[in-house]
């Protein structure tokens, strides 16, 4: 287990907007309807995947292609610091859903596009010990579950580059040797997304930090062994939550 020491990127903290309060509820209500074989958390990365956005139907289509069979549901919300995910799982996003898989994703909203020379320890402290947290509260709210801890992807979205690498690499390095490889594994996919030296191999994301259907694609395949290892093979039916979307959206049509 990764170390959580007092106040470091270990306390929850909610959002503040009314779109993502909104969202909260949503996915509250989402997590007691259906069954959840497989749980997805994360920040935008995660929910984009699964989200019912008209924008993202192509990423849902792939997500069903792929998923479908398997029982699962995505909790992302985009925006989210590891903080804002473990207040969100605190309060109600995970309670007596009893998942057999979580996928988590997270921290990247912690890192930023800031331009950096070399790595930068302190946020590799807080992501580390905030994630350190989340797995500590999903074990106590899922104790069956396998976690599959996913390697923070690559970036080129701000001026520096690829400067965002080091602290990246530096991060995936800890939750690599925090993971036992039964109960909580590691995954990291960064490897076919970006070169060498961490620069982002063309049409994996769509701006430099979002992946596109190909990046998904990779992450899927990734990820589909181990659902069968752990499941089996997928159902020829699903009884998963239907997707939901940003609320801002659904308000903006509704005005319409």
């Amino acid at each position: 287990m990764i170390a959580v020491p007092a106040d470091w990127g270990d306390r929850p903290v909610p959002r503040a907007d009314r779109n993502s309060r909104i969202a909260h509820t949503q996915l509250v209500e989402k997590a007691r309807r259906g069954r959840i074989d497989i749980y997805f958390e994360g920040d935008s990365i995660a929910r984009r995947w699964g989200a019912s956005d008209a924008q993202y139907r192509d990423f849902l289509l792939n997500w069903r292609r792929n998923f479908f069979g398997w029982n699962a549901a995505d909790f992302g919300w985009g925006g989210d610091t590891v903080q804002n995910i473990l207040w969100r799982l605190e309060n109600g996003e995970l309670d007596d859903v009893h998942p057999k898989i979580i996928v988590l994703l997270a921290g990247t909203n912690n890192i930023g596009s800031a331009v950096r020379q070399s790595v930068d320890v302190a946020v590799v402290e807080e992501v580390t010990n905030g994630i350190g947290a989340i797995l500590a509260l999903m074990q106590r709210k899922a104790p069956g579950a396998i976690i599959v801890v996913m390697g923070i992807t690559p970036r080129r979205d701000s001026a520096g580059g690829t400067s965002e690498m080091s602290t990246i690499a530096a991060i995936n390095a800890r939750f690599a040797a925090a993971a036992d490889g039964r109960r909580v594994r590691f995954l990291n996919i960064n490897d076919k997304l970006a070169t060498a030296d961490g620069r982002l191999i063309e049409g994996m994301t769509v701006d430099g930090l979002h992946l596109s259907l190909v990046g998904y694609q990779i992450w899927a395949d990734a990820l589909k062994p181990i659902f069968t290892e752990i499941l089996g093979p997928p159902a020829s039916t699903d009884h998963a939550p239907d997707p939901t979307g940003d609320p801002s959206a659904a308000r903006s049509s509704a005005a319409r």
